[in-house]
């Protein structure tokens, strides 16, 4: 027990913390904003004065359905992308409001996979956010509308709440809903218990993880806020999955929820992006050689080993890396166009340098924006 209270303490004891509210936490059950809702959120948070606290908050659909006189949340993206348009204004200005109360500012900060999986955006997206709170504003971070279907797979914003915490260097990350925490089958039926502590994979061995929020507003369920706590327990954020109601406690170190343990060490921040949130613009297959070198070896890719290209892409974009049986064994940002690569497979990039200039001397995807799938 010594050891859950010590890391328990270090749940007390962080300073930055990671803050990701789901649409249930902060609607009703019609789909309008509940201002009271809100203000028990920042009446916890705002109160924190030692702390530095970046909002991750979904909502902003849910938040347009009632001013657009829908019943619920639509299927089709032209309609989720008009409810967010006006949602998220809706949803800011609330926040703005509540924070206000306690004199505290906030900024909208509005993020995409590319902005953070490319050098010169990620490096933006970090200055931006540490800049917020080194000026005392709390950041109020979501998915940008304009790529809406990217954030619909982000699961509700628990995947981006875990990679904004891994961005911003936190110490902690919290997340909230409408359920106290994980428990071993379905909370509704009864024997069923809340699981306190997850210090490792083997201890979700055998769980039963429902899929499904209770209100029927967001797009979560338990499945991706287990996986954004594995994210981030992998990249040395401790977790703390609760409820709303129970964000006091949770930021206090108290015993609720489930607090997943760390399990692993900061790794290079670009590349947990890189893995978990950008989306493949085409694919390179490999010889064998070359998925040894890039697999065994952590090496770049080189022109000689690509046996076939696939889709359509710009220099740039992220890519799968395949072997031969179609099996995708890293991702990496390509540094030529897709309509360039067959004129390179299979050549040395010193041949490639003599014919077509030293331009082409150079990797096709270097090791630095290189991510194994299966390490």
């Amino acid at each position: 027990m010594a050891g859950a209270a010590g890391a328990r303490q270090e749940v007390a004891d962080a300073r930055r913390i990671v803050v990701k509210v789901g649409s249930s936490s902060l609607t009703t059950a019609a789909g309008g904003l509940d201002a009271d809702r809100v203000d028990a959120l920042v009446d916890v948070l705002a109160k924190h004065q030692d702390k530095e606290i970046v909002l991750v908050s979904s909502g902003a659909i849910a938040a347009g359905l009632a001013p657009l006189g829908l019943e619920r949340r639509p299927r089709d993206l032209a309609r989720q992308q008009a409810a967010a348009s006006v949602g998220q204004g809706l949803l800011v200005a609330r926040y703005t409001a509540s924070f206000a109360r306690y004199g505290r500012r906030v900024g909208q900060v509005l993020l995409t996979s590319d902005d953070t999986s490319r050098r010169a955006h990620y490096r933006n997206a970090y200055r931006t956010l540490d800049q917020l709170l080194a000026m005392g504003a709390v950041p109020i971070v979501n998915e940008n509308d304009t790529v809406a279907t990217d954030e619909i797979r982000f699961g509700d914003n628990d995947r981006l709440a875990a990679l904004v915490a891994h961005l911003v260097r936190a110490d902690l990350l919290i997340l909230l809903s409408d359920v106290d925490g994980l428990y071993d089958g379905d909370p509704a039926t009864p024997g069923t218990s809340r699981i306190a502590e997850v210090r490792g994979p083997a201890d979700l061995e055998g769980v039963s993880i429902g899929s499904a929020g209770k209100a029927g507003v967001g797009t979560g369920g338990m499945v991706t806020k287990v996986e954004a706590a594995r994210i981030a327990a992998a990249a040395g954020i401790p977790v703390v999955l609760t409820s709303a109601v129970h964000a006091a406690d949770a930021l206090a170190g108290g015993p609720t929820g489930t607090h997943f343990l760390r399990t692993g060490r900061r790794s290079a921040d670009r590349l947990l992006w890189l893995a978990h949130a950008s989306t493949p613009q085409g694919a390179l297959v490999l010889d064998d050689g070359a998925v040894r070198a890039v697999v065994e070896r952590r090496s770049s890719l080189l022109p000689a080993g690509i046996a076939s290209v696939e889709g359509e892409f710009a220099a740039g974009d992220p890519v799968e890396l395949r072997d031969g049986t179609g099996r995708a064994v890293a991702r990496g940002l390509v540094n030529f166009d897709a309509r360039e690569i067959p004129r390179l497979m299979g050549r040395s990039t010193r041949e490639l340098a003599r014919e077509l200039g030293p331009a082409y001397e150079r990797e096709v995807v270097h090791r630095d924006d290189l991510v194994l799938l299966h390490p």
